[in-house]
């Protein structure tokens, strides 16, 4: 094999060195994964549980090919806060929560269509209803709309939130090797440490309540429980069909702006590792499995999965392209979501912390949503593409600030957030109105601009 292709089987480096680098792939997906749970409410245990169990579904989707994690997604995070926002003393929305499970469970189904779709008809026919125009303007308005969140949590505490900034923002900007590629996880453990100090100190950085629950908690019990998994849900006597339908339609939008950062991950993946994954086991496949893992993990009460592009870095670094390493990196997540101290750990992590880390990465979603519009060189000199990107925004920051838009069908009553209008009104606009000329695979940097990671 030629040196520049890396070492794709792993057992020549001997299995103490395979653990090493599996421990270094979970190292680097942690940070991101345990901060979804953290901002949304969900189970920290259930979601580390299926970030291992849809990486090793994903691998097995792909036949073993694909050295891809999977670990929560960011898009998914104004889904949840518009179905199940936290509520105001800072605790989760349990009662909530499993109705926006459903939602993203629903959009994890989507990818299953669109890759059924992407086989039968190609992937240029298929994207060029989902074209730069409506998804750069739907990913700024993700990142705004969830904007006040993060400086309502940075009140609780600004020094505190400073330093998770600019530690973050260090790693970003002069971080090498691991430390550019875990910028979460240190701005997270930097500021968690200081704000540990100033409680042992007398300052008050931390909800003692949450402190209790750290002492009380075991060290082993299960990741999840029944009443939080979509099981429990649809067993309640008090089941609202309309609040189900209301979270299918908000959330299953999204799944667009997820897909086209799946094609970026994947294509990143593949350049990093020299063989083309497009092609060999197949996008339909890809997509198929980062679905069902998504479906898989919302049914159990945990958070939409996508590929991580933090472990696509740890591959450039390593030189070890073997998926091997990966699940012996998803078998470490399953073994820590068994550890009920461990999740009470990241549920004590300071609000102020929490504000700090999601300030950068709301900021840098809306930021990821300009890169797809200027780097596809959208013209902005054509009325039609500003006429839809102009009602795309005014709707989701509109309806978001306004309340959202609520029918009656039947009985159930329906209401639909500000995303869920502007993606649907987005799509049809971009149907109906005439000049087209999005094509879909004649720009690789445009057609792989989307990547939530920070």
């Amino acid at each position: 094999m030629p040196q520049n292709q890396g070492i794709y089987d792993a057992r020549q480096l001997g299995k103490p060195k395979m653990f090493v680098l599996g421990v270094q792939h979970m190292f680097a997906m942690f940070g991101a994964t345990v901060l979804v749970p953290a901002l949304t409410g969900l189970s920290v245990s259930a979601t580390l549980l299926f970030a291992g169990l849809g990486t090793l579904l994903f691998h097995f989707i792909t036949k073993g090919k694909v050295p891809a994690f999977l670990g929560s997604s960011f898009a998914f995070i104004g889904g949840y806060q518009a179905i199940a926002p936290m509520l105001e003393d800072g605790t989760p929305n349990d009662q909530m929560l499993p109705y926006a499970c459903f939602g993203v469970a629903l959009a994890g189904l989507m990818y299953a269509i669109l890759s059924a779709l992407f086989k039968v008809f190609g992937t240029k026919k298929v994207m060029r209803y989902f074209p730069p125009i409506v998804t750069g303007p739907m990913i700024i308005c993700i990142g705004l709309t969830l904007s006040s969140d993060a400086i309502t949590n940075c009140r609780s505490n600004w020094a505190i939130a400073l330093i998770a900034i600019a530690i973050v923002v260090g790693c970003n900007i002069w971080g090498k090797g691991m430390v550019k590629i875990i910028p979460i996880l240190l701005g997270v453990v930097g500021s968690y440490a200081v704000a540990v100090i100033c409680q042992i100190t007398g300052i008050q950085t931390m909800d003692p309540a949450k402190l209790q629950a750290l002492s009380d908690s075991a060290w082993i019990g299960l990741p999840f429980q029944f009443q939080d998994t979509l099981f429990g849900l649809f067993s309640r006597p008090d089941l609202d069909t309309g609040l189900l339908l209301t979270a299918a339609v908000t959330i299953m939008p999204l799944s667009l702006a997820t897909m086209v950062e799946h094609i970026g991950d994947i294509c990143a993946i593949s350049s990093t590792c020299e063989r083309n994954y497009l092609q060999d086991p197949g996008f339909h496949r890809t997509l198929l499995g980062d679905g069902l893992a998504t479906t898989l993990a919302s049914i159990f009460g945990a958070p939409a999965n996508t590929t991580y592009g933090e472990n696509t870095g740890v591959l450039a670094l390593s030189k070890v392209y073997d998926p091997r390493v990966i699940r012996i990196a998803a078998g470490l997540a399953i073994l820590f979501s068994f550890s009920p101290k461990f999740a009470a750990l990241v549920s004590a992590m300071p609000t102020a912390t929490m504000g700090g880390v999601s300030m950068v990465l709301y900021g840098m979603i809306s930021a990821v949503g300009v890169r797809n519009v200027v780097e596809n060189q959208v013209d902005f000199t054509n009325s039609r593409n500003v006429i839809i990107a102009a009602i795309i925004m005014v709707l989701a920051i509109g309806i978001n600030y306004s309340g959202a838009v609520s029918f009656q069908v039947g009985e159930a009553t329906i209401s639909l957030s500000g995303l869920a209008v502007a993606a649907i009104v987005g799509i049809l606009l971009n149907a109906i109105l005439p000049g087209k000329d999005y094509e879909f695979g004649t720009d690789e940097k445009g057609d792989t601009a989307v990547n939530f990671k920070v």
